[in-house]
């Protein structure tokens, strides 16, 4: 049964950072992409980061290039999300998630995306 339990939310003020992590159990994830999507009240979910778990290629949202990153550690089998320079408009729920295909393609669409974890909220306060 596949897993993926995120930590790291939570209250910050502008300016800040913050690091997510992502633990993956339940399956071997050599092949797999692990992105990071984020959903603000009545907005969409939003895709954000992602990064191939074999190779470590990596695509990353407008908004927050040069400001996030992504990054895998094997041995932990944990991915995690390192957010610096936060902005009020970074204030979300911050979901992890594991796409099967992504050896071939990363993809930025939640509906390429297999599983998913059950969030973990993020507040930047201006």
């Amino acid at each position: 049964q596949v897993q993926l339990v995120e930590s790291g939310g939570g209250l910050v003020q502008a300016g800040g950072s913050l690091r997510l992590s992502c633990a993956a159990s339940g399956r071997t994830f050599s092949n797999y992409a692990m992105g990071w999507f984020r959903q603000a009240p009545g907005k969409e979910r939003e895709f954000v980061a992602t990064i191939r778990w074999n190779g470590g290629s990596t695509a990353y949202a407008n908004s927050v290039k040069g400001r996030f990153t992504i990054s895998t550690d094997n041995a932990k089998n944990t991915v995690y999300l390192q957010m610096n320079g936060l902005k009020p408009e970074d204030t979300a729920v911050y979901y992890c998630a594991a796409d099967s295909r992504g050896w071939f393609k990363l993809h930025l669409m939640a509906t390429e995306y297999d599983y998913w974890g059950q969030g973990t909220q993020v507040s930047v306060s201006s």
